[in-house]
Parts: C-alpha cells; sequence; structure tokens
C-alpha cells in the first residue's frame, strides 16, 4: 500500500505539468493568432509565393485536364497544347548535367578525405536502408491485399517490353560507372543491345562413316562436317540520356583529388564554386516560370491518358496497392526515421519541402527535379551546403526507394493474376534484384518499367505481362518520383545531423588557415558557411 501511495502522488504531479503544458501551448498559440496583422500575412504569403503557386497550378492542371478531356483532342494538338510543360522539362534537365558536376565537385573538395568519407559510409547505409525498408513494404502490402486475384484474360494491355538479361543490366551498370569518353556521357549511357548471329558449328563423327560418306556423296560430308547455327549475342549499343552514374563517380574522384591538392587545387575549387552558384541563380530565375510549366505538364498529361475504362477491377486494386506502399513509406517511414536520429519536428522538414515535391510530381523525373530540391533544402531548410552538394547528387542516381517499392510489389502482383504461387525463396529473390534494379533505374520517367524486366526474369515470370500494369504507370510514375525525391531529401537532413561535429571540426581547421591565408595572400571564402561569429547559419548567397 505505501508503495502505492507513494507513486500517487509522482503520477499526479506528473499529469499536473502535463495539463499545464498544454495551457501554456494553448495560450501561446492564442496570443500568436491574436497579433497576426495585414503586415505579417502579407510576408507570409511572400515568403510562400512559390510553393502556394505550384499547388495551385497542380490544382488548376487537373481540372482544366479533366475539363478538356471531353473535347478528344488529336495527338498533334495535345502535344502543343503540352509545349509550355514540354519547356520547363527542358529548362530543368539544362541545369542538371553543370549541377551534378559542380555540387558534388565542391562539396567533396570542401570536406577532408576522412570526413567524406564518413559522410559517405551514412549516406550509402541511409540509401540502402530505406531501399531494402520499402521493398518490405511492397511485399507486405501487395501480399495482404491481394490485388491480382482472377484471371489476366480480360486486363488491358499496352506497350511493347524490350527484353533485357539481368547479367548484362547490371555490367552496364558497372560500364556506366567507369565511361570512356566524359564528353559522350554528358548526352549517352552504355547499353547491351542484342542482335542475331550465325555460327559455324564442328559436327564430330566416325571416321568410317565419314570416309564412306566421302566416296559415296562430298557434298552431303561436307554439310554433316559443317552446319551453321544461329545464336542471339550481346553487342555494346547506346541510349540517349545522360549518364549521371559516370559523371557522380567521375566528379566525387576529382573532388578528392582536388580537396588533397590544398593550395593547388584552389583555382578549381573556386571554379566549381562559382559554377554552382551560377548554376543556382538560373534555377531561382526558372523557378517562376515552374508554376506554369507544370500546370501544363499535369493537364497535357490527363488530357492524353488513355480511356478510364481500361482500368478494371485488378487494375486499380493494384493502383490503390501500390499508393497505399508509398504512403506508408513517404508518411510513416521517413518521417518517423528522421524523428528518431535527429530528435527534430519531420514535418517542418517536409513543409520546407513542399515546392521539390510538386515539381517531382509534375516532372516525373527525380534528376529533372534536383535544381529544386538544393534550393528547398539550402534556402528553406537550412541544410549545410557540403552536405546536400555530395548527398543529392548521389540519391538522385542510387537511391531510389518508390522505384525499389513499386518494382516488388508489380512482380508479385504480375505472379498473383499468372495466379503463380511464389514460394520464400522467390520473395527473397525478388526483393534483392528489386533494391539492385532500383539502383540502376535512371532519374528519368518511367525507367521503373526498364528494370521491371530484371525483377520478373529473376523469378522466370512472362516479361510480356508488364505491358498490364503500363496504363496506369504514367500516374504511380509521378508518386514514386515524389517518394524518390522525400527520400533524397530526409537523407540530406539525417547525414547532416550525424556529420555535425565533422563539419564543426572542419569549420576550426578552415577558420585557422583563412587566418594564416589572410596572412600571406588573398583570403579565400568557405563553400560552406562563413565565419559563424560574422553570419547567422542561413548560408546561401542572396538572390
Amino acid at each position: 500500500m505505501t508503495k502505492g501511495n507513494g507513486e500517487d502522488p509522482k503520477t499526479g504531479s506528473r499529469m499536473e505539468r502535463i495539463q499545464q503544458g498544454v495551457r501554456k501551448r494553448t495560450l501561446l498559440a492564442k496570443k500568436k493568432v491574436q497579433s497576426i496583422t495585414k503586415d505579417d500575412v502579407k510576408s507570409y504569403l511572400l515568403r510562400n509565393a512559390f510553393v502556394l503557386f505550384t499547388v495551385v497550378a497542380v490544382i488548376l492542371g487537373v481540372i482544366l485536364g479533366f475539363s478538356l478531356r471531353s473535347y478528344k483532342m488529336s495527338y498533334r494538338e495535345v502535344k502543343y497544347f503540352s509545349f509550355p510543360g514540354e519547356l520547363l522539362m527542358r529548362m530543368l534537365q539544362m541545369l542538371v548535367l553543370p549541377l551534378i558536376v559542380s555540387s558534388l565537385v565542391t562539396g567533396i573538395a570542401a570536406l577532408d578525405s576522412k570526413a567524406s568519407g564518413k559522410m559517405g559510409v551514412r549516406a550509402v547505409v541511409y540509401y540502402m536502408s530505406t531501399t531494402i525498408i520499402a521493398v518490405l513494404i511492397g511485399i507486405i502490402i501487395v501480399v495482404i491485399i491481394h490485388p491480382g486475384k482472377g484471371t489476366k484474360e480480360n486486363m488491358h494491355r499496352e506497350g511493347k517490353i524490350v527484353q533485357v538479361t539481368a547479367a548484362d543490366a547490371f555490367l552496364d551498370l558497372i560500364r556506366n560507372m567507369f565511361p570512356p569518353n566524359l564528353v559522350e556521357a554528358c548526352f549517352k549511357q552504355f547499353k547491351t543491345n542484342y542482335e542475331k548471329r550465325m555460327f559455324k558449328v564442328d559436327i564430330t563423327s566416325n571416321d568410317t562413316s565419314t570416309v564412306a560418306s566421302i566416296i559415296s556423296n562430298v557434298s552431303e560430308a561436307m554439310e554433316t562436317l559443317t552446319r551453321m547455327k544461329e545464336e542471339i549475342v550481346p553487342v555494346p549499343g547506346s541510349v540517349n540520356g545522360v549518364n549521371a552514374l559516370g559523371l557522380v563517380v567521375f566528379s566525387i574522384s576529382f573532388g578528392l583529388v582536388i580537396g588533397s591538392m590544398k593550395e593547388q587545387g584552389q583555382a578549381l575549387k573556386d571554379f566549381f564554386d562559382s559554377l554552382n552558384e551560377a548554376i543556382m541563380r538560373l534555377v531561382a530565375l526558372i523557378m517562376w516560370y515552374a508554376p506554369l510549366g507544370i500546370l501544363f505538364l499535369i493537364a497535357g498529361k490527363i488530357v492524353e491518358m488513355e480511356d478510364m475504362g481500361v482500368i478494371g477491377g485488378q487494375l486499380a486494386m493494384y493502383t490503390v496497392t501500390v499508393i497505399i506502399g508509398l504512403l506508408i513509406h513517404a508518411v510513416i517511414v521517413l518521417p518517423l526515421l528522421y524523428f528518431l536520429i535527429t530528435r527534430k519536428n519531420p514535418w517542418v522538414f517536409i513543409g520546407g519541402l513542399i515546392q521539390a515535391l510538386v515539381t517531382a510530381l509534375g516532372t516525373s523525373s527525380s534528376s529533372a527535379t534536383l535544381p529544386v530540391t538544393f534550393k528547398c533544402l539550402e534556402e528553406i531548410n537550412g541544410v549545410d551546403k557540403r552536405v546536400t552538394r555530395f548527398v543529392l547528387p548521389v540519391g538522385a542516381t542510387i537511391n531510389m526507394d518508390g522505384t525499389a517499392l513499386y518494382e516488388a510489389l508489380a512482380a508479385i502482383f504480375i505472379a498473383q493474376v499468372n495466379n503463380f504461387d511464389l514460394n520464400f525463396g522467390q520473395i527473397i529473390t525478388i526483393s534483392i534484384t528489386a533494391t539492385a534494379a532500383s539502383i540502376g533505374a535512371a532519374g528519368i520517367p518511367q525507367a521503373g518499367l526498364v528494370t521491371m524486366v530484371i525483377v520478373l526474369t529473376s523469378v522466370g515470370l512472362p516479361t510480356d505481362d508488364i505491358t498490364l500494369i503500363i496504363a496506369v504507370d504514367w500516374f504511380l510514375d509521378r508518386l514514386r518520383t515524389t517518394t524518390n525525391v522525400l527520400g533524397d531529401s530526409i537523407g540530406a537532413g539525417i547525414v547532416e545531423h550525424l556529420s555535425r561535429h565533422e563539419l564543426k571540426n572542419r569549420d576550426a581547421e578552415m577558420g585557422n588557415s583563412v587566418i594564416e591565408e589572410n596572412e600571406m595572400k588573398k583570403p579565400y571564402q568557405l563553400i560552406s558557411q562563413e565565419n559563424e561569429s560574422e553570419k547567422p547559419l542561413d548560408s546561401e548567397t542572396k538572390m
């Protein structure tokens, strides 16, 4: 009893403290609301003008798209209508290449090899962890909901699938990491193609029978000794598109070398730093056009899409299953991971990313969204530039949480519509290949469909059945791209938090070297943040 009596006051006092805290916060919130003036509303609207314009553009795009569907526009008319959106895509893609190279080189060069090594390990561990979690979510959701119940006979098919061997796809991934020509890597990627070739096959036969056949018929003997065999062989080829993986590997290596060169590499550091700053200023200009471009991108895609009647019961259930999986990963897993590691409110951080997420939704490309993601993280969320410049380009290239989840889920859905029972080993195979294939998926629209072939062939599923899900892929691709961008951005926030001590130590070292440099010759400026005593945490150069 005494023990129980001893606990009651503690419980009571704890409850009182909680109630007092709630009352205080309520009073503070009331005071804040009452103290809001017209000027405060104006300043808020000005600060968040881009975000508000972009969100409004998405809503208007959806309304406009569905309104124009009744006019049955021709393909040519749809292309003309979507032209402002196409311009936005071209503008953003124009900046991706110089942005990836300049940001990675300056980000790596600003850190010593030890700090960049630790940061790299943290980023890769985060990428692998979130990708594996995403795959597991996809598998669990599709097994529970079972959207592929029934047969595939009445399902609508669309498009054609290019066959690819898993081994060749992974070898292509490694080949693309080391491009033989950097200029070519700016607009081409290596890709193995296949062609039929005739091979001469020697037929070994009995000597006596050969001699007998030569005596009887010389031509028949020659046909017996040599026969032609047809075989499909891999041949070197290429596809149009920036080889982002090769440029990332080169830029990281180049940045490490420049960082180790100390004073000798200073001129190159300054050059790439200035290039990065110039690109970000161009991004600021393009941002004024982004809402208009996104409006026409979304409206154009809605006008262009096939008749909604093709989305039958199974495909509708598949779409809902993918959306649920992506929502669980984006709304529960990623924010929870951010909170557990940083102990900060994830929704404040995500709130600063709204423009990047809406741009990802509109463009359906994590690479094209990269300039906007940089701006949101550095300007609004105040993430250290040394972290964003390293984590974001690498993340946009290899971290594809949404794609991994979608590929695992789609593979099991195709197994379900074929009434193909997967054993535990095959599910493990799907999870491993989906994780690996998502790394190889380029940050371009609908690249996941290509890598889907690898996942399906790993467990012997028919690759032609990918055509069953193409009808809804344009929409799901936008959602998984948004999840990919959110994963990259939260990764940057987590890596910055975990690397804060190395960054502070580096600041201290660089501060000392700047003083020495001042005494000898002209000072050089840090890319990340200037002396904290002189300037606040937000280090972004004022536009």
